[in-house]
């Protein structure tokens, strides 16, 4: 029985990678994309993820194709994240809103941004490992998704 989803972002702006990172005391620094869990009031994964976009980094998204699921066993379940491969239309750091950031004691949430090569994402700990290989494998692919133009119906 699948008891959470989370709706996450390859997020493309022009040929970088848009990343979170994330500090917490006591642990090495990790990188994760940007995204979270799907809310009861969201609509559908997809917009789920877009009212993250909006949470964490004050954007918006010109593109989100879903390309890549990652099931995780649970204590109670399964867990699914819903992976996007998406293009970052706008960006403004002040207007973030996500909870996360009026609590210190969740550690810190730095964007960063990489070069999106195989190379650079390998010499990253992206979080989860399983996204991380997906990525770091299918970089053509994904920008050939998000650069295919689909015809108006």
């Amino acid at each position: 029985m699948i008891t959470k989803r989370n709706a996450r972002a390859i997020l493309l702006d022009v040929d970088e990678l848009v990343l979170i990172k994330r500090t917490k005391p006591g642990r090495d620094p990790y990188w994760v994309t940007v995204g979270g869990g799907i809310e009861a009031d969201d609509a559908s994964i997809e917009d789920a993820l877009h009212r993250e976009v909006f949470e964490e980094l004050g954007g918006k998204l010109s593109r989100a194709q879903l390309v890549h699921l990652v099931t995780d066993s649970l204590e109670n379940g399964l867990g699914v994240q819903h992976i996007f491969a998406a293009r970052q239309d706008q960006m403004d750091i002040e207007a973030r809103t996500g909870t996360e950031f009026d609590e210190p004691e969740r550690g810190g949430y730095e964007v960063a941004r990489v070069p999106f090569t195989a190379e650079a994402i390998r010499q990253l700990n992206l979080m989860p490992p399983e996204l991380a290989h997906f990525a770091a494998s299918n970089i053509e692919a994904i920008k050939s998704v998000l650069d295919t133009q689909i015809p108006a119906s």
